[in-house]
Formats: structure tokens, sequence, C-alpha cells
């Protein structure tokens, strides 16, 4: 059993992905090929908004929407604590100040009411996580943003596709980032990222700062990266994304089988009602959670755990020097979760058996 099964992936779809590789190296069209455009605009349809924006990585889709956002030194920009290290790391990259907020046990995403008792006259901005593929309660972030003059950044890397009141993940915020690491919802074969928006000065921004902030050829309008999404990574996404709704389909009935399963065993996993998650994850809790992994281990089931410490308590932010305690859910879920194989391709037999060997170590 894999924890995802890329290879059973790509031996389905082999005749497309090769044939789309095939077309890039015929045409040694290797950067800013013709696949980039047309990935552009699948995934512009997709998620519903104006400008879909390849880059190089979600850090790289974080960042150049902090750039295009104005973000400098002196800025604070809140963040959950409890989620991986991009998000609030690119913050401190880039000289401002990552403001940690603990989260909903719940949901394991950013509390709004914890964002809206950290605000200063410094805040800028919000960058809330849609975690482990469930959005974030980003009309109730947008309201505060609304209230106290601060823009939203949707940091989802974990959730594209999902659904936020009918609307996508991507889509709800006036700047959001994803990544397509290989093991994300919808993943390439190496590193890629995006960054959506409807606002046109964002979009053409995003667009000269990811080529060196070219606005033509040879002239540069401002200083940028090198931060180009590479032609076969996004000839691969093309096909992924024609087949990303089946498999979305079937990973919500490997969910609902373990969420029904494991009910009463283990703390599962809160979809909120107006959610539709995408299960980046299938992320659980047990305060004995050690105990679980070893009896996975010897049973040859993988699992992981996202994520063992806290934003807070990670050294590079030590000079920080916050408080112990600062953010209780936080520490606490830390301890206690625990990620399960998650794949379009598992079987109710698999499934059967990651419940049965949980229940047997909690016996």
């Amino acid at each position: 059993m894999n924890f995802i099964d890329l290879q059973e992936q790509f031996r389905r779809y082999r005749p497309e992905i090769m044939a789309e590789i095939e077309e890039v190296l015929g045409s040694a069209q290797f950067i800013m090929g013709p696949a980039v455009g047309a990935l552009e605009g699948m995934l512009a349809a997709h998620t519903g908004v104006r400008h879909a924006i390849g880059c190089a990585s979600g850090t790289d889709a974080l960042m150049l929407g902090l750039m295009a956002l104005g973000v400098k030194a002196g800025d604070e920009i809140i963040v959950p604590d409890f989620t991986f290290f991009a998000t609030a790391e690119i913050v401190a990259f880039l000289g401002a100040t990552p403001v940690f907020v603990d989260i909903s046990e719940e949901t394991f995403n950013i509390d709004p009411l914890a964002i809206e008792k950290s605000i200063t006259r410094r805040t800028r901005g919000i960058i809330p996580v849609s975690l482990f593929g469930q959005c974030a309660e980003l009309e109730k972030v947008n309201a505060i943003a609304a209230a106290n003059g601060l823009w939203v950044m949707e940091d989802a890397a974990q959730s594209y596709g999902a659904l936020h009141w009918g609307k996508r993940s991507g889509s709800l915020t006036r700047i959001a980032a994803t990544s397509f690491f290989p093991a994300k919802p919808l993943g390439c074969y190496g590193e890629g990222g995006a960054v959506f928006t409807n606002d046109d000065g964002i979009a053409a921004t995003v667009r000269q700062l990811l080529n060196h902030g070219q606005s033509e050829r040879y002239k540069h309008a401002r200083l940028g990266i090198n931060g180009r999404l590479d032609t076969l990574q996004a000839a691969i996404l093309k096909v992924k994304l024609r087949h990303f709704e089946e498999e979305m389909a079937a990973k919500r009935r490997v969910a609902d089988a373990y969420r029904a399963k494991l009910a009463g065993v283990v703390k599962v996993p809160t979809v909120l009602p107006h959610n539709v998650p995408v299960w980046a994850q299938f992320t659980a809790r047990t305060d004995r959670r050690e105990k679980v992994l070893d009896h996975l281990k010897s049973r040859g089931i993988p699992a992981a755990v996202h994520y063992p410490i806290p934003l807070h308590r990670q050294e590079a932010f030590s000079c920080l020097e916050l408080p112990e305690g600062a953010f209780p859910v936080s520490c606490m879920v830390s301890q206690e979760v625990f990620s399960l194989p998650m794949h379009p391709f598992l079987t109710e037999a698999d499934v059967d058996a990651v419940c049965s060997s949980i229940a047997e170590a909690l016996r």
C-alpha cells in the first residue's frame, strides 16, 4: 500500500502524458512554451478567476503574491501557527514579520477570532492556509480584513479544487497561491505552482516579477526573480487536470469510508457543511499517536505526521521570543495528528486494513 500512489496514476495516464512530453521535446520550447499558456487557461477556467499564472513552485507563488502586494520590512502579516513552514518563511524572507495565531481544533485552519485579536497598526494582510485540502473560513476572514483595511491571500497549496460556499479555492480572496508539488491534489513531476487573481494589475505585476521583472525582452521594469513554470511540468499538469474531478470524487469516497469506520476510534476530521475538501491528506488525531504509528508500521501501512512542530517553536523563529503556551490548540494538535494513506486508487480492502490496524493498536 502506498501513502500516495503516483506510480498507479502514471500507469493509467501514461499514453496521454508521454504524448504531451513528446510534443514539448519536439518543439524544443522548454521555457515559456505553449503548454504553459494552455495550462494557465485551463486553470483559470476551472478555478473561476480571470488570471492563473504558472510559476516555479508553491513557495515562489507565495513570494510573488507578497511582492505584488508590496510587502516590505516592518509590515506584519498574520499567519496560522499550524501549517507548513513556507507560509511564514516567505513573509520573514521578504523582511516582514509573521504574526502567528491559533487554529480551530475541528478543522486545523486559522481561527478567525484569533485573527481579530492580533491586528495592530502595522498589520498589512492575512494569509489563511486551507490546510489538508479544506478551505479555511475565508468569508469570515475576508470580512475581518475588509473591516480593517487589510488584504487576504489564500495559501491554497493543499486545496486546489476545493469548494467553499460553492466557489473554488483560489478564487475566494484578492490573490491566492497554490503548489503543484507531486504529492499535492494536482501535482506535477517536479516543482511547480500558480498564482490566482481577478485583479488585472496584480496579474501583470506577477508576470513581470516571475521573469526577472521584465516588461518586455531586456527591459526590466522592476526587480524580480526567475520563477517561471517549466514547460514540461505544464504539459504534465494539463493531462492531470483533465482527470482531476474524477480523482477527487474517488478520494472523497475514501475519506467518507475512513470517517465512518474510524468514528469513535480516533478523532476524525470535521468537514464544515459549506465545504467540499479535496483531501490532500486525511489527518486524524489521538493522544496515543506513537502507539498507532508503531502498529501501522508493523503492518506495512505507511503514515505520516503533518506537522509535529508548530511554527512558533521552529528554531528559525526563536528571535520572535514568543511565550510558551501562546497557541494551545496548535501545540495540542501537533502532538496528536497523524495522516493516513490517501489517493484515488485505494480499495475498500485497503481502507478496511488501515482502520482495522488502528482499532487493534488502541484496543
